[in-house]
């Protein structure tokens, strides 16, 4: 497993969802944000932690908070901006929209490194998780390429990418659920409190 000084922790907050009409990061399941969560998650895994989003209200949760180098430029210029900041090789990359990911998620993708592999990604039901994924510094130039060619999508850039792709056993995928309508997480809030 990576010594947890060489790995930093991004999450990508991006800006307002048009389908929530509010930051996820901000959203509060049993009373504690989407961004504490994951914050609470990502500590004992990583050397440092940082936040991309514009939103200057995230530097109450009292990590750095970074805004993206190339704007409106989607989760590929938050992944760009996070790498281009971090100061070591490994980088754990998670939306802000997974609240549940947990240590068993997160031990998993560690469990996954290895030296040959740019990217690491867990892969739910078939469907592939860029945005619950370790990056390597070394894919920063081309990430760079791919934004300035016009691309935006995660998807298309790990493509890029010597990428392994982990699935995860379905017990775990309750934990990889992504929040994206105000009728996700009202469903959410509902069983949390039943």
């Amino acid at each position: 497993m990576i010594d947890r000084n060489d790995i930093t922790g991004i999450v990508l907050a991006g800006g307002k969802s048009s389908r929530m009409g509010t930051d996820k990061g901000f959203l509060k399941l049993d009373n504690v944000t989407f961004m504490e969560r994951l914050i609470e998650t990502l500590k004992p895994f990583v050397n440092e932690i940082m936040i991309v989003s514009n939103n200057d209200k995230y530097e109450q949760f009292g990590y750095k908070r970074l805004d993206d180098c190339i704007k409106d430029a989607g989760p590929l210029a938050g992944l760009y901006t996070g790498l281009y900041h971090s100061k070591t090789e490994y980088n754990l990359v998670l939306s802000c929209d997974v609240p549940f990911v947990n240590s068993k998620i997160l031990s998993v993708l560690f469990e996954g490194v290895d030296p040959a592999s740019e990217v690491i990604q867990l892969e739910s039901e078939g469907k592939t998780m860029p945005l619950i994924a370790i990056y390597k510094k070394q894919c920063l130039q081309r990430c760079l390429d791919l934004l300035h060619d016009g691309e935006r999508r995660l998807q298309v850039a790990v493509e890029q990418f010597k990428t392994k792709t982990i699935s995860i056993d379905s017990e775990l995928n309750q934990y990889v659920q992504n929040i994206n309508t105000l009728e996700q997480f009202k469903a959410l809030e509902h069983a949390i409190e039943h």
